[in-house]
Parts: C-alpha cells; structure tokens; sequence
C-alpha cells in the first residue's frame, strides 16, 4: 500500500470529493482537460461547492512529487508515474435517450498512452453492465500495446456521490468495489476501505458491480414515477397527496417517496442505461420504461397545471408575467446538469408567458450555455402573474412570496414545502 499513487481522471462532483479524500493516505493526481477548472483548484476553490475551499486547500500540493496530498493537472506527464487510474468522467444519455459513451473512451484513450505494466484502472462511472470490460478496455489494451489481467488489471466501484449533501459525503457511504480477478478484487477493495470509513462491499465481478450501481436509481426512478402517478390521480379527485402520503407513512413499511422532478445525472439518466442493455439482449424492460416515460412528463404536467390555476383566477395567459424559483436538479446545490426545471420553463413560455427565473446558487453562464435561458441570482424587483417554486433552496423558505405577486396571482409548489398561501402542488 506504501508504493500506491493515484491518478484521478476527471475532477468534477465525483472526481474532485474523492480525490481530495485518497489524498489524506496517498499521493494523488487529479487530472481533467479543462484548464479552467484546473487553474481554480490550484486556486484552491471548488466551484462545484462539494469540496469546501478550507478542506481542499488542506491537501493541495504544488508539485506532483509528494509522499501525500493533491496536485491537479491537465498534462500526461505528471499522470505517468501513477499505478492506480481512477476514472470519474460523466455518462450522459444523447436527446433520444440513448447512452453517450464519449467520456468513458476518450478518458481510456488517456489513460492508456501512460498505462505500464501491473497498472490497475478503476472505472466509477455508471454504466450498463458490461461497459468496463466489453467497452473500455479494449481501448486500454489498443492504446497501450499491454495485455488485459496479464499486464495491467481493472476494477469498478461506482460513485455514490450525492450533490449538495454535506451529511452523506464520499467517506460516509458503503462502498461497492470489485476486481478483474479476485486478486485484483482485494487490492481494489483494500484500497478503498483505507479511506471509506463506512466500509466497503466486495462483488464477485465487476459487471454484479456495475449492474448494482444501475438499478440504485432505476430503483428510486420507478418508485418516483409510482408517487407521481398518485399525484396526478389524487389532484383530479381533490385529494392532497403529501397528506395521504403521510397518512400511509404510518405504516412501519412504507417507502417515504414524494411526487416531484426527476432530474440530474443519476436518477434521471441510469435506467436508460439499464433499458438499452437490456433491449440488446431482446428484452424491452416495461416497468423501467414506463417509469422514465412518467417522469419525464412531469414538467409539463406541472406547467398545464399553473395554467389552469391562472385561468380559473382569470388571469391572462398570453404575455403573464412568471417567476419560477429554482433551476438546479436539486436544491441547495449549482448543478444544473439534467434539470427537469427547464422543461417547466419551457412549457411555460410555450403558452406566451413571460418567464423570469431566480435561482442563488446556480451560474447564470452555464445555464445561458447548456439551455439559452437568462437567469438571475437576485430577486426580481417587480410584480409577477404566478410564482412558481420548483427547487427547494433554503433562501426560498422564508421568501414573502405574496409580496412578489400581482392581485390574485398564483403560487404553485412542486416540492410541497411551504405550509400556506399555496394555490397549488403536486
């Protein structure tokens, strides 16, 4: 354990909380192509939040040569002494749904041309079962000229990372790890459960690695799209549905899921990943499907929703002036990845209405660059037709939202988090 250093391909939600953590232990370099990100951290500043800026600062290092802490880089040579390459590169799914494997195979493709022999590369990414082995490292073995299991060794142990959550962070949550070989899958493991103080979970193979990383979110996703199916039942029968869901939550086993936007890089994009393994092999996964297919409609349903409040106040619809509260994937964090929010904006604007959205903590240029809307991180200074809480940040839960409204405007809350003046929810 004494000779491991590591390498971490890419330093974003996942890369950076974990690479921060092995640098407590080892020697590591964080790695990622863009040099933007790069010059931050070496800054030490992580504009992701996950990683306060006193902790990284911590470990930072300013040469690649250390017994412990971190060195973050854009350049191959500083990755090449590594043994260890952890891979941490996102895996999104393209407009009709389908996995996007780019990332994966152009961060083997880096890796491979510093690959040496009795190397191991881990993959964290989540995929479908398969992936690691039948995708990646053909490309290792292509690039570097090595052997699989004989040259260099793999592994997989998916992230578990939760955006924002400054309670389960990467140490405090199980561990899955697994090996190439069950040699390979010890070191891996050992590796880990040096620094994962909740433990780790050995899986005999990686592809039971991979598959159990796939249906975490499938899993949630499905039990996701059952409330919201509720949700939209009860609506039309008068009923609330957050207080049925409490009624039922006596029960000592119920499953505590609320309606809501299924967003992000996990949940919203995983059981893709798993449907379209899944369709290869002849099978075409119902429950799975059927589940993304309600929740992706949720933005629009939410959105028809507003509407119908408005026009039941009599309230103009063409050239309304709207305020949505919120454009993360999830409160109390800037990423913006995947977020369900949009689809509300845009289903919104659809109808002739004036959106205007605030939102403190996401970044008005990425959100200008990933979907060509404006946002604002203060508060509007004017009157609005509805408000529209999409997003439960904590500086929206004592926000005067009448004081923002026009004569009988309208407040819908799709988190169910405000407790009066609500015209309605989800």
């Amino acid at each position: 354990m004494k000779d491991i250093k590591i390498a971490i391909i890419g330093l974003g939600y996942v890369g950076l909380p974990l690479a921060r953590l092995f640098a407590t232990k080892y020697p590591v370099i964080g790695f990622d192509i863009n040099q933007g990100r790069i010059d931050e951290l070496r800054k030490g500043h992580d504009s992701t939040l996950e990683v306060e800026d006193a902790i990284l600062q911590h470990v930072l290092k300013d040469s690649p040569k250390m017994e412990t802490g971190l060195f973050c880089s854009n350049q191959l040579t500083d990755i090449a002494d590594c043994n260890y390459y952890i891979v941490t590169v996102p895996t999104p799914v393209d407009s009709t749904n389908r996995p996007i494997l780019t990332p994966l195979y152009k961060a083997s493709e880096t890796v491979g041309q510093v690959l040496k022999k009795g190397d191991t590369v881990v993959y964290e990414s989540t995929v479908y079962p398969g992936v690691t082995e039948d995708e990646c490292i053909p490309v290792l073995e292509k690039i570097s000229n090595l052997v699989f299991n004989e040259d260099f060794f793999a592994g997989y142990s998916p992230e578990r990372i939760n955006p924002g959550d400054k309670e389960h962070t990467v140490e405090k949550i199980l561990k899955v790890t697994s090996g190439s070989t069950p040699e390979v899958g010890k070191k891996v493991d050992a590796l880990y459960a040096s620094v994962i103080t909740a433990g780790t979970h050995l899986a005999p193979t990686i592809k039971v690695a991979e598959a159990a990383k796939v249906i975490e979110n499938s899993q949630r996703d499905i039990n996701i799209a059952f409330v919201n199916e509720l949700a939209k039942i009860f609506n039309l029968m008068g009923i609330d549905t957050h207080q049925v869901l409490e009624a039922a939550g006596t029960k000592w086993n119920f499953l505590p899921f609320k309606p809501g936007l299924v967003g992000g890089h996990c949940i919203g994009v995983d059981p893709y990943y798993l449907a379209q393994k899944a369709q290869e092999f002849g099978y075409h996964p119902e429950i799975i499907l059927a589940g993304r297919r309600m929740n992706d409609t949720m933005g629009k349903y939410v959105a028809s929703e507003v509407v119908k409040l408005m026009v039941h106040k009599d309230i103009k619809i063409k050239r309304s002036n709207i305020l949505v509260l919120g454009i993360t994937f999830k409160e109390n964090c800037p990423d913006v990845r995947n977020t369900k929010a949009v689809d509300v904006i845009n289903n919104l604007s659809s109808y002739g209405t004036n959106v205007a959205i605030y939102d403190p903590w996401a970044s008005p240029k990425e959100v200008t660059h990933e979907y060509g809307l404006n946002i604002t991180n203060t508060i509007p200074n004017q009157k609005f037709d509805a408000v529209v809480l999409t997003v439960a940040h904590k500086e929206f839960l004592n926000l005067d939202l009448k004081s923002l409204l026009n004569d009988h405007g309208v407040i819908y809350d799709v988190k169910g988090i405000l407790t009066e003046g609500v015209d309605g929810r989800l």
